[in-house]
C-alpha cells in the first residue's frame, strides 16, 4: 500500500501534466497579420512594428507577415475576419479609433464589436492638422478663420473613409473653433495617410488630417508643416515644438488607439496567448523605443477591461457623430 500510493500520485500528476501541456497555445508556422489599408498608413505601421517587436522577442515562431487588405474604411478585412477567418488563431488584425468609429456609424453593415476577439492596444497616436511647406496658412486659428468664411474653401485629405476618424478629427476641431455647416467642408477619402499626404504636399488638396506616427517622413523631410497636434500637451521629445490646438484657443483632442482583434472562435488559450504576447511588447524596452520614434503616447488598459473600452468608445463616438450630423 505504501507503495502504490505515490505511484498513483504519480501517474495523476503525470495527467495533469499532459493535459496542462496539450491545452497550452502556442503559435505555429506563419502568423498573419492584417492592415486594413495599402501601405504607408497607421494600421500598416501597426502591423509591421508590433510584429517585428513580436519576432525579436521570439513571441512567434518565425515571421509576422502583414498582409494589406484595404477598403471600406476597415469593413473589408472586418468582414472577411468574421465572415472568412473565424477561429484561426493564427490571425491578428490592426485595429484604432477608426475601426470603432466605423462600429459607432453602422457603417460596417451588417456587423459588430461583438463578432471578434480585442485584444489590446499599445499605445495612442494623437491626430494632426498639417499643410504643405508652401501653404499660406502659419497656424490652426489661420485655416479655421477660412473655414468659418467659407466651409468649402479648404479641402482636406485622410486615410479614413468619409466620416470617419480622420474626417472626424477635422469636424470636432472646426466645431471647437466656431465654423457652422460643418457637413459642408470637403474632405477627401484616401486609401492610407500615406497617399493622403502625397496629395497635400503636391498641392492637390489643401491640408491633411491623420495621426503624428503617419506624419514623421515627410515632417523630417520638411515636405509637411504640421499646425496642430490634437493633445492635451505638448508631445514629448523632437514632437515637442508641434504646439497643440488647445493651445492655440482651440479646444480639441484626437487620441487614436492602436492595438489589436482577431476571429472569433478562437480558444480562450490562444485568445490569452496573444493578451499576453502584447502586454510583454508593450513592456518591452524594444517597444518603448518604437514609440518614441514614432511620437505614440502611452495607453494600455487592462485586458481584461479593454473590451469594455471599446464598447464605451463606440457609444461615446456614436453620440459625438450624432451631434455633430454625420449620423441620424
Amino acid at each position: 500500500m505504501s507503495m502504490r500510493m505515490p505511484l498513483k500520485l504519480l501517474a495523476a500528476a503525470s495527467l495533469t501534466l499532459v493535459s496542462s501541456m496539450t491545452m497550452a497555445f502556442e503559435p505555429q508556422g506563419k502568423v498573419e497579420c492584417i492592415a486594413p489599408a495599402d501601405p504607408g498608413g497607421g494600421w500598416d505601421f501597426t502591423c509591421r512594428s508590433v510584429g517585428n517587436v513580436l519576432e525579436e522577442l521570439d513571441l512567434v515562431p518565425g515571421s509576422v507577415q502583414t498582409v494589406n487588405m484595404p477598403g471600406a474604411g476597415g469593413g473589408v478585412a472586418y468582414a472577411h475576419t468574421v465572415s472568412k477567418r473565424a477561429g484561426d488563431d493564427q490571425l491578428l488584425v490592426a485595429a484604432s479609433t477608426a475601426t470603432t468609429t466605423r462600429l459607432a456609424q453602422g457603417q460596417f453593415p451588417g456587423m459588430n464589436a461583438e463578432q471578434v476577439n480585442w485584444l489590446g492596444a499599445l499605445g495612442a497616436d494623437y491626430g494632426i492638422i498639417a499643410v504643405a511647406k508652401d501653404s499660406k496658412y502659419d497656424d490652426l486659428n489661420e485655416l479655421m478663420d477660412a473655414l468659418k468664411k467659407d466651409p468649402r474653401s479648404v479641402k482636406f485629405a485622410g486615410g479614413s473613409a468619409k466620416g470617419g476618424w480622420d474626417h472626424l478629427k477635422v469636424l470636432i476641431a472646426a466645431q471647437s473653433a466656431g465654423v457652422d455647416n460643418l457637413p459642408r467642408i470637403p474632405y477627401l477619402s484616401y486609401n492610407n495617410g500615406g497617399e493622403a499626404m502625397t496629395q497635400v504636399v503636391g498641392g492637390q488638396v489643401d491640408a491633411f488630417t491623420g495621426d503624428i506616427s503617419e506624419a514623421q517622413g515627410f515632417m523630417e523631410s520638411g515636405d509637411l508643416r504640421v499646425l496642430a497636434v490634437l493633445a492635451e500637451e505638448r508631445l514629448p521629445g523632437k514632437l515637442s515644438d508641434i504646439p497643440t490646438a488647445k493651445e492655440q484657443g482651440i479646444d480639441a483632442i484626437g487620441a487614436n488607439w492602436r492595438g489589436f482583434y482577431m476571429p472569433a472562435d478562437v480558444s480562450e488559450e490562444a485568445k490569452q496567448y496573444w493578451v499576453n504576447a502584447i502586454d510583454t511588447v508593450y513592456k518591452s524596452e524594444e517597444w518603448k523605443s518604437v514609440m518614441k520614434q514614432n511620437g505614440l503616447m502611452p495607453f494600455h488598459p487592462e485586458s481584461a477591461k479593454f473590451e469594455q473600452y471599446v464598447k464605451t468608445q463606440i457609444s461615446d463616438i456614436q453620440k459625438l457623430s450624432k451631434d455633430i450630423g454625420l449620423i441620424k
